[in-house]
């Protein structure tokens, strides 16, 4: 196959790093995009593109507690697989908050913002999606075993799809669910978006889990209601014993451009190392669509989707924006900045020093459900961040600094802390029940540059006073916050963090926080992504998800 050029091109991912459970819709010339955000917030990222390439971000659709109660959300749970559509001037989003009340509706006139509190759907499963047609709203999702809501007439609680009838704006029940479709018989038939073409109504699942055995499946029928048949020419997507960068791809959502062209945007991993671990999330994107002559979607090669591919024919946007500095000059925090299950105190991060971010931890560490913790997602295997942290601890145990963060229990965190009459410089490494703390020096400093390197294989870390000493870390193994080691459906965020298990701390500030990826390991210096032939769902154990 000849390579396109640059300019015509497009490299996978087309947003990297956690951004899992894509779903896209388009107004007029101009297309947006929602992923999901599990037990983080704000909740539920959302991004606006002109090209389906590159992805400004917007914002989040959850963004105040009235919207968002993640306080009983484990690592990995909370917001699962949000769907946006568009119907009749609203923008509508719909949700499951698997640690709270269920599948909800939002809608906004704006895809900013602000979005409505949500509306219930009393329907059991996860995955829900919106379709509208003839002043109707269809609402599908998958079925769980255990129902807590209406169920479909399944008494035997076969896994599938199932939909019904809603309200859009109060999320009452206009039709019970019906169950639809069971799936090609792979694992965990979930993921559904309902989408019309011709005579025509087209079901498209995630099966398979959302590990490596992951795929896209699509079936037909000529009413909304089913009976749907499977494609005849198997999987609409597949990477499934595949030698590919690009691994456990799915989840996917459909979108027609302008012209009349279809496009398919959907997550992906890109394992490294000779023993294949990712620890980036799954990541989006993009491919076309092509329809044969007897009405059935294909994608890519027999459902392969490259690397690098021709660009979709839109004028091309403006590269994505990788931000690099944050001087904390707002009023709020940028976009990209996340917290753990609940937001911090507004007035304390910006009110107490302005254009400095002020954390303070209030009886918490970082194995707490709520850290004092504000984190961006890492997009690049291959990067270095650095921050200035002015930070003077009174009471011993109190601590700050600089952390990579897969979870609650799988982390790195290096920073400053009170040990008796001495400022230590640790780092400290909790992985499942370990928890190891190691001295890498003292200081009689207040102000430091504290900064963190990243590659493949390890993170290094290293303070530097301003009389210009360096503390260096020893190098530690990245694969201890990989997917495959730590479990779960996210990915890593580096960030800021206070903790001080034993009352409140003193007051950490940070002046600002630099983010640069190493573009000439990314294009192949130091990274070696895996090119992995996998031998299928059934040979790998794994969790259902969204």
């Amino acid at each position: 196959m000849t390579s396109p050029s640059p300019a015509t091109a497009f490299t996978n991912p087309v947003i990297s790093g956690f951004h899992p459970d894509p779903s896209v819709c388009r107004v007029g010339d101009r297309f947006y995009l929602v992923v999901s955000s599990f037990e983080y917030f704000p909740g539920i990222p959302i991004f606006t593109s002109t090209d389906l390439v590159s992805w400004l971000p917007l914002g989040h659709v959850l963004d105040r507690r009235s919207q968002l109660d993640l306080s009983g959300a484990a690592a990995s749970g909370g917001i699962y697989a949000p769907t946006i559509r568009y119907h009749d001037g609203l923008f509508f989003v719909t949700a499951t908050n698997v640690s709270g009340r269920g599948h909800f509706i939002v809608h906004a006139s704006d895809p900013a913002g602000p979005w409505s509190d949500p509306v219930w759907v009393d329907q059991n499963g996860i995955d829900p999606s919106l379709y509208f047609e003839d002043g109707l709203a269809y609402f599908a999702s998958n079925i769980e075993p255990h129902p807590a809501g209406p169920h479909v007439e399944n008494p035997g609680f076969e896994r599938g799809i199932q939909q019904s009838l809603v309200d859009p704006m109060t999320g009452r029940l206009l039709a019970e669910p019906r169950f639809l479709w069971g799936g090609t018989g792979a694992r965990y038939p979930e993921a559904p978006h309902l989408y019309r073409r011709g005579d025509f109504y087209y079901l498209v699942l995630a099966e398979g889990g959302t590990e490596y055995g992951h795929m896209v499946t699509i079936g037909r029928s000529t009413s909304p209601w089913g009976p749907f048949e499977a494609s005849p020419h198997g999987p609409l997507v597949s990477h499934r014993s595949v030698a590919s960068p690009l691994q456990a791809v799915g989840h996917a959502d459909l979108v027609t451009l302008p012209n009349g062209d279809w496009w398919l945007v959907c997550l992906g991993v890109r394992p490294v190392g000779q023993w294949p671990r990712h620890l980036l999330g799954r990541e989006t994107l993009l491919a076309p669509v092509q329809w044969r002559e007897d009405g059935w979607p294909t994608v890519g090669d027999g459902g392969k989707i490259e690397v690098e591919q021709p660009r979709p024919p839109l004028p091309a946007s403006a590269p994505s924006p990788i931000t690099t500095r944050d001087d904390f000059d707002g009023l709020r925090l940028r976009a990209e900045w996340e917290f753990v299950r609940q937001p911090l105190d507004a007035e304390v991060l910006h009110g107490t020093r302005p254009g400095w971010l002020t954390l303070v931890a209030e009886a918490v560490g970082l194995v707490d459900p709520f850290p004092c913790f504000v984190g961006r997602r890492q997009q690049h295997y291959s990067f270095e961040a650095q921050t200035r942290l002015e930070y003077s601890p009174a009471l011993d145990g109190e601590e700050a600094g600089i952390a990579v963060r897969m979870n609650d229990n799988h982390f790195f965190a290096f920073g400053v802390r009170r040990r008796g009459p001495v400022k230590e410089i640790v780092l400290r490494q909790v992985i499942g029940r370990l928890d190891l703390c190691t001295v890498v020096g003292e200081t009689d400093e207040s102000d430091l540059m504290l900064r963190v390197v990243g590659d493949v294989d390890s993170y290094v870390f290293s303070a530097t006073t301003r009389l210009g000493t360096v503390h260096t870390s020893d190098p530690v193994e990245s694969r201890f916050l990989a997917t495959e080691f730590a479990g779960g459906f996210t990915g890593v965020l580096i960030g800021l963090y206070v903790a001080f298990p034993s009352g409140r701390s003193t007051p950490a500030h940070f002046d600002w926080f630099d983010y640069r990826p190493n573009p000439s390991a990314e294009d192949g210096g130091s990274v070696q992504l895996s090119v992995l032939e996998v031998a299928g769902p059934e040979e790998l154990a794994g969790k259902t998800a969204t």
